[in-house]
């Protein structure tokens, strides 16, 4: 992957980074804004407080989601290549400068990516599977084939004992947990417990993509492209809870607002942006943000949210409580996959 190609602007992006770090008074400062651009091949840092980019890293060819670390000095970016690719490039955010690539082989396509317990947790679509990546050894550590087509997006629970993924061709959602399992007496001497990972899979609807877990950890809603419908996932009981009606037709995103009491879903294909009520399950307000919405990031800090317009090459800025654009930023070219780096 290139780096920097001159040294000033270099110097200038780690002043800007000195500057967030050296301004305690708000707790925004102390946060970086993470927006991909799959146009430019970018990933640009932007301050929160002043909505200002401080600066820009090169990323590879195909960037389509980005996660950073616990502490929030690296950044991890899928790249993805409609399930062909087998890289997830890492970024030193304090140092401003890329590091070696993560060759995900054998596993294809990483596109959803967590930061759970010290490890990168990642789908591989192309291979049908999700892999987990240890930053201490530098090596991949484990993988679980799903078995379903399109395993798309990754939410890792914080004990990092059950994963969710959506499998969009297959129209289901995967609920992976992992189950200690003891030596028993017959077992040899020197036998250790064993992990023992397994599947339930929950019926959706061809397409559903853009997923969320709600903040209290009882729901999962995922949004269908296809028929533009909503699946609502008891997660206690790991089954089929509803299905609503919901006209949310090209739909690519999905997130609870932090208090768990709306739910935004992204539409690609309409450009629509729509809330919906978590407890009755309606629809609260449509807004058109342009010609097509993806990536979503919730602030809690300052009420607000981001939603990357692909089609439009910004990003729109909604408030939490009017449900009204206060702004846009301009990141570069079909923004996608947003996150935040550092508390």
């Amino acid at each position: 992957m290139p780096a920097l190609r001159k040294t000033s602007f270099r110097n200038i992006l780690l002043l800007g980074l000195a500057s967030l770090a050296l301004t305690p008074t708000r707790a925004q400062s102390k946060r970086v804004l993470l927006a991909l651009s799959k146009a430019d091949h970018t990933l640009a840092l932007v301050d929160p407080s002043s909505l200002k980019i401080i600066g820009r890293l090169p990323v590879g060819s195909d960037p389509h989601e980005v996660i950073a670390s616990s502490d929030g000095t690296k950044a991890y970016v899928t790249i993805y290549g409609g399930g062909s690719f087998h890289e997830i490039n890492v970024l030193d955010l304090t140092g401003m400068k890329a590091l070696d690539n993560i060759d995900t082989r054998p596993l294809y396509g990483p596109h959803g990516i967590d930061f759970v317990a010290g490890k990168v947790w990642f789908s591989a679509e192309g291979s049908k599977a999700v892999g987990r990546y240890d930053p201490a050894t530098g090596k991949l550590d484990w993988a679980m084939g799903t078995g379903e087509d399109r395993t798309h997006m990754i939410f890792v629970t914080p004990d990092a004992k059950t994963i969710y993924t959506t499998n969009i061709n297959s129209a289901t959602v995967s609920i992976l947990s992992d189950t200690i399992f003891q030596p028993g007496p017959t077992a040899p001497p020197g036998a250790r417990p064993r992990e023992e990972w397994r599947q339930t899979l929950v019926p959706t609807a061809r397409g559903s993509e853009g997923f969320d877990v709600s903040p209290k950890g009882t729901e999962l809603w995922t949004a269908a492209s296809e028929d533009g419908s909503i699946t609502v996932i008891d997660l206690g009981k790991k089954a089929l809870a509803a299905r609503l009606d919901a006209n949310v037709k090209g739909a690519n995103r999905l997130k609870f607002t932090p208090d768990g009491k709306q739910v935004f879903v992204a539409s690609l294909g309409t450009g629509d942006l729509t809330v919906f009520d978590a407890a009755t399950r309606k629809e609260v307000k449509r807004i058109k943000l342009g010609r097509g919405c993806a990536g979503i990031l919730m602030d809690p800090v300052a009420g607000r949210a981001f939603v990357a317009c692909s089609a439009d090459n910004n990003i729109a800025i909604i408030d939490l409580k009017t449900l009204q654009v206060t702004g846009h930023l301009d990141v570069g070219g079909t923004p996608d996959g947003l996150a935040w780096a550092g508390q």
